[in-house]
């Protein structure tokens, strides 16, 4: 429960940015391609993903709690550099080092949690990481769009921000406790899911099967790839979209609140739904409900069709995220389970960066309706993807 807490924190010092980083673009800096405005998300995607392999990797190395305290250092000098920007580039350089953290910090959060619960309920230990989380973006979105609205983009959202970090950073440091000594007890008790799957593979072994040669591992990871390529299509255009409707800022603070608060909620029921249930299913259809949400949002128009297509996306990544971290920890072995995470991750959260750049570009050119219901598109193939290729037992083994 001490790491969920954690892992709220996490989440909040990221939903500092939800509401007011688009709006901040476009009213304080005048960027207004929608490719330029973008360029926050792609830095952030990029160093997350890069961060979140090698910390995989780091705390197979030195230890789960030092990579977690780390990541709080280096989140640090966020909210001075989002309150005193004087221009575009400070922000960018803000959210290169807010990913770095959060690569460290919600990775390790994860692996942890996998080390302390055991494999019955590891979709259930998945589900309370990721609702904390991602509640903590919600909530802290909503907060952000009130203060924004009420005393400006700055500097009062991002205060709120640097509270979250002064908290987690003290947590971690005095009260989280190492955990990768359970990693031991388990891989001594563990049964392979397959062949390829056994203790002894190196590095190059693990990247490759996550990534490309194993059915289930490799389904994982496109599907979570794609799910946050949604994810930052709706960071970062849909409050561009609400707010050239005329939508006020606390309305949009509301949706862009709505969207993370079900993902968020949702997943305490998904997770535990995914033990019992199984992974496959669950993707497959999460998938199909995100594409039915996106193209809501591409053809309706008003503050209560967005609000519940917001409602609809966030049910749907919510049956996604939870479940796609517990099918990496039913194949992946023990002894490199945290590398198998970090590189799910990796590619996951390389989706941040694939999407500001596909729906910008794509904006650019079409529209934001347009942007919004390729990406649907896209989503909805993804959960065809998982139907076809992946494996529906893995969860059994254990």
């Amino acid at each position: 429960m001490l790491l969920v807490a954690v892992n709220a924190l996490v989440g909040g010092t990221l939903g500092q940015e939800r509401t007011v980083l688009p709006l901040l673009a476009e009213k304080e800096f005048d960027l207004s391609l929608y490719t330029s405005a973008l360029t926050y998300i792609l830095a952030f995607g990029l160093s997350k993903a890069a961060m979140n392999y090698f910390a995989g990797t780091l705390s197979d190395r030195f230890g789960r709690k030092p990579v977690l305290v780390a990541g709080w250092f280096v989140a640090l000098p966020v909210p001075l550099l989002l309150i005193f920007g004087p221009d575009w580039g400070w922000i960018v350089a803000a959210n290169v080092l807010l990913g770095i953290s959060q690569g460290l910090t919600w990775s390790t959060a994860v692996v942890m949690k996998m080390d302390l619960v055991g494999p019955q309920q590891r979709g259930l230990a998945m589900g309370l990481n990721e609702a904390a989380g991602y509640l903590g973006v919600a909530l802290t979105a909503l907060v952000t769009g009130y203060i924004a609205g009420h005393y400006g983009l700055r500097p009062g959202p991002f205060l709120v921000g640097a509270a979250y970090i002064a908290v987690g950073l003290g947590m971690s440091a005095l009260f989280v406790r190492e955990t990768h000594h359970h990693v031991k007890l388990e891989a001594a008790q563990h049964v392979d899911s397959h062949g390829g799957a056994h203790a002894g593979l190196t590095n190059g072994q693990v990247f490759r099967l996550t990534s490309f040669t194993d059915r289930s591992l490799s389904s994982v990871s496109q599907a979570g790839l794609v799910n946050n390529l949604n994810d930052g299509l709706a960071w970062g255009l849909f409050p561009i979209l609400f707010a050239s409707a005329g939508l006020s800022l606390g309305e949009i603070g509301i949706l862009a609140a709505a969207y993370p608060a079900v993902w968020g909620a949702g997943q305490l029921v998904t997770g535990a739904a995914s033990d019992r249930w199984g992974r496959k299913w669950l993707i497959t259809a999460g998938m199909l409900v995100q594409a039915v949400g996106l193209v809501m949002v591409a053809a309706g128009h008003g503050f209560a069709v967005w609000l519940a297509a917001a409602v609809l996306l966030g049910l749907g990544t919510a049956m996604v995220y939870p479940t796609l971290l517990a099918a990496i920890g039913d194949v992946a072995h023990p002894a490199w389970r945290a590398r198998s995470v970090g590189i799910y991750r990796l590619w996951r959260d390389g989706g941040f960066a694939v999407g500001a750049l596909v729906s910008g570009v794509l904006a650019d050119l079409y529209g934001l309706p347009t942007a919004i219901a390729a990406v649907a598109g896209l989503t909805a193939l993804s959960g065809i993807v998982v139907a076809v290729r992946m494996r529906g037992n893995d969860h059994a083994v254990r």
